[in-house]
């Protein structure tokens, strides 16, 4: 789809989303461009509003009553750096000058005293150069004192591109920047309600991953309300990664045999070796390539190298661990840009803290932790948990139609 196919009469808003790291894929560039339009036309489907892509470029043109939903899905959307609501004229000179007064004007009214003109030439058969657009631009804020220049620390950068059309804008979004969604193939993501297995996830979609979720609950000992705290995260996963499915896994029954039958300092390691199990069992069910946990080097006591070493002897496909050299506050602050944040510190503990015991083992040989599952027998009970698991879908498809009413 290009401009000329769009009626730009009726869809007269227009954004114009710049490409991340995609654009350096060579010939495979078309696959992620692709999935990357794949995953914004799921997310506005249903909204007046049309997308395609041009020239490393991607563009949405909507009518005025769709734009809250096209800025939330862009907002959301993997695989873009920024995206900006853009003034779309003709290419002319008179045009040009024109919506650069409108957005020096707008400029100015939100503070701005300085600019500079950042203009691109994309269709070399334009009269004028870069160069030359910018010169005649600025002119027009420059020669009335609208605004004065700056070209090394402005207030506003006030951007022209020449392309099929001129666009011209002055604000701009950055945005989650990475790989489209769904070009790096699927991982199955440990959720828990804590603040790192939510950032954890979002970091591999950022290179491309879908993610679904395996929880594992432990009701009457964790609440409803610690259920809830969950499918909240995975609901807000699901606005980023597009979609995802939430694995609800009853463990009751396990954590009980485990408190029986498991040495109390190695209570918290056997449940990691369980959860791991169950996540073997789901993952060829779903498709699933490799598992996703939140752990961080040293940070409690299961995340020792030595105890992650009993974990990831037991997985049956590649563990990976995005955090792993990350402190908390880093983890947080990605936590406050995705919203999981005020989500995760609601005091509704989940099954891991519950029944941590006071004295954990912090560096268990391999050997000695396998010896210990294996005594516990509790293989036909992590199979029962996984038979009676409930699966729950979000996306952020439903989100918008939460939101803004779409259909």
């Amino acid at each position: 789809m290009k401009n000329n196919q769009v009626n730009l009469e009726v869809y007269n808003q227009m954004y114009l989303g710049k490409l991340g790291e995609l654009t350096l894929k060579g010939s495979n560039v078309k696959v992620f461009e692709k999935q990357l339009l794949t995953n914004l036309k799921y997310a506005i489907s249903g909204s007046a509003a049309k997308a395609w892509l041009s020239s490393g470029r991607l563009y949405v043109a909507a009518k005025e009553e769709a734009c809250p939903v096209v800025e939330y899905a862009l907002d959301h959307l993997i695989g873009i750096t920024g995206w900006a609501k853009v003034r779309c004229v003709e290419k002319t000179l008179d045009a040009i000058k024109a919506a650069v007064r409108e957005e020096g004007l707008a400029a100015k009214a939100n503070g701005a005293r300085t600019f500079k003109i950042d203009a691109r030439r994309e269709d070399k058969d334009f009269a004028l150069n870069s160069y030359e657009i910018a010169i005649q631009a600025a002119g027009v804020l420059f020669d009335d004192n609208t605004l004065a220049v700056d070209v090394h620390h402005p207030d506003a950068v006030i951007n022209v591109e020449v392309r099929d059309k001129c666009y011209v804008y002055c604000a701009q979004k950055k945005t989650c920047r990475g790989l489209p969604v769904g070009v790096s193939g699927k991982g199955l993501l440990l959720l828990s309600g804590g603040i790192d297995s939510p950032v954890a996830g979002y970091r591999m979609m950022r290179r491309g991953m879908k993610v679904d979720c395996i929880y594992f609950h432990s009701y009457p000992y964790t609440s409803e309300e610690a259920q809830k705290k969950v499918e909240d995260l995975a609901k807000i996963i699901g606005q980023f990664g597009v979609e995802t499915y939430l694995n609800v896994i009853p463990f009751t029954q396990v954590q009980m045999h485990i408190k029986q039958h498991s040495p109390e300092n190695y209570s918290t390691l056997m449940l990691r070796l369980c959860m791991m199990k169950c996540a073997n069992l789901l993952a060829p069910r779903i498709g699933a390539q490799a598992f996703i946990t939140g752990e961080s080097l040293g940070q409690v006591a299961s995340q020792t190298n030595e105890n992650m070493a009993c974990t990831e002897s037991f997985a049956e496909y590649p563990l990976y661990r995005p955090l792993i050299g990350l402190d908390k506050e880093e983890i947080i602050r990605t936590a406050e840009f995705l919203g999981t944040y005020e989500v995760s510190i609601l005091p509704y503990e989940d099954c891991c803290v519950l029944f941590s015991p006071r004295h954990p083992v912090l560096r268990s040989p391999v050997e000695e932790a396998k010896r210990i599952y294996d005594e516990m027998q509790i293989d036909d009970l992590v199979q029962k948990a996984f038979d009676e698991r409930k699966i729950i879908h979000f996306s952020v498809q439903e989100t918008i139609k939460e939101k803004f009413g779409e259909k």
